[in-house]
């Protein structure tokens, strides 16, 4: 098996553990199984395109001190999303950011497939949630998949 492949299966693994401790606490899925199943694999499908993004970055890095360096970009695209506070409340520029973030249409999409929405917005992508947690992984992969493969030929040669 592959590292990319280990990967998303420590990653079901985890999703799989939390959703269990949840399940052991009394959270309970109010929009049925099936909705469950969706969030869990529009989180997957996230990871598989970030894991491109990773593949990406990791194969033009010159080194360790590079590799730590791209890592430090992982805070500033946490924050300028909507996972921790609701886009509305930050400044303009601020907001357009963190509600066209893919981390925040993820978020607000699993967010609605557990039975627990979040704040919304009122931005065409923040009223779509589900849509642009499936549409943002495809485009991060369409863009970073022919970018580490034609990458990593050009290193083999």
């Amino acid at each position: 098996m592959g590292r990319a492949a280990a990967d998303m299966v420590t990653s079901a693994v985890a999703l799989g553990a939390l959703l269990l401790v949840g399940l052991a606490v009394g959270w309970r899925a109010p929009n049925g199984p099936l909705a469950v199943l969706a969030a869990v694999g529009l989180l997957l499908l996230l990871r598989f395109a970030l894991l491109w993004v990773g593949i990406y970055l990791g194969l033009i890095a010159r080194g360790p001190g590079a590799v730590t360096a791209v890592q430090t970009f992982e805070f500033p695209v946490g924050f300028l999303s909507g996972l921790f506070v609701a886009p509305a409340t930050m400044p303009l520029v601020v907001s357009t950011v963190a509600e066209w973030n893919p981390l925040s249409s993820t978020a607000a999409a699993t967010r609605e497939l557990f039975g627990n929405p979040g704040w919304g917005g009122g931005s065409w992508v923040a009223q779509h949630p589900v849509l642009m947690a499936v549409v943002w992984p495809l485009v991060i992969v369409a863009v970073f998949a022919p970018l580490s493969v034609r990458r990593y030929r050009e290193m083999s040669r």
